[in-house]
């Protein structure tokens, strides 16, 4: 029975992951860096602690990590000011799981970026806890987010269902134990074994309700 639900941010209430790759795209191409095609599915999940060492050490950039990874937030969130890249479908969706269950928020943006969507969507009504993978020693494959998450709300992992869109995030959400609905982002499609590992695969969220929530 499941007793709380888990929302990953990015590709599944936000539309910003191609936003993650311009701002750090752009960021290496201004100070010399070396952007290789697999660096947006490499850093796909990761704290920022890791995917601002990822830049320092594969992209190539000579700041140190806090750097990149504070001048990456401070351009986010200039954008998320001037436009929100709000899912259709989100906030509704969200409305509809809060009815039947406690809800928190596990994601891999910094907590800055966290708090400022929760407050300038008005979604942070709906969530009673809300976890960084700053926060926690590892990001997403790993399932430290997401086991975090669900101690914060007081319920087992394995009495949680976790919504998520990528490979990573999807992988990590099983390992933590959770019932783990997966709505693919078309643009990062997650490979097929991870969708495979999913209980749930849906369209897109509009799709999200109490009875796919439900274990079987």
């Amino acid at each position: 029975m499941i007793e709380a639900v888990v929302f990953d941010l990015d590709g599944i209430l936000l539309d910003s992951e191609h936003v993650w790759d311009e701002v750090r795209r752009q960021l290496a191409e201004e100070r010399g860096g070396r952007w290789n095609e697999n660096a947006s599915r490499d850093m796909m999940g990761m704290s920022s602690l890791e995917w601002s060492r990822y830049m320092h050490d594969v992209v190539g950039l000579t700041e140190e990590p806090e750097e990149i990874s504070a001048e990456v937030v401070r351009r986010l969130e200039d954008r998320y000011r001037r436009e929100l890249p709000l899912i259709a479908g989100a906030e509704q969706a969200v409305e509809r799981i809060a009815e039947r269950w406690p809800l928190a928020l596990a994601s891999s943006s910094n907590r800055e970026l966290i708090d400022l969507v929760l407050e300038s969507s008005g979604l942070g009504r709906y969530f009673q806890a809300s976890v960084s993978s700053e926060e926690v020693a590892r990001g997403k494959p790993s399932p430290d987010v997401f086991l975090q998450a669900a101690l914060r709300l007081g319920a087992e992992p394995t009495r949680c269902a976790a919504v998520e869109d990528s490979e990573n995030g999807i992988l990590a959400a099983k390992a933590a134990g959770m019932r783990t609905i997966a709505i693919p982002n078309p643009q990062y499609p997650p490979h097929d074994d991870a969708l495979a590992a999913a209980d749930a695969v849906l369209a897109t969220i509009e799709d999200l309700a109490p009875a796919v929530v439900e274990s079987d």
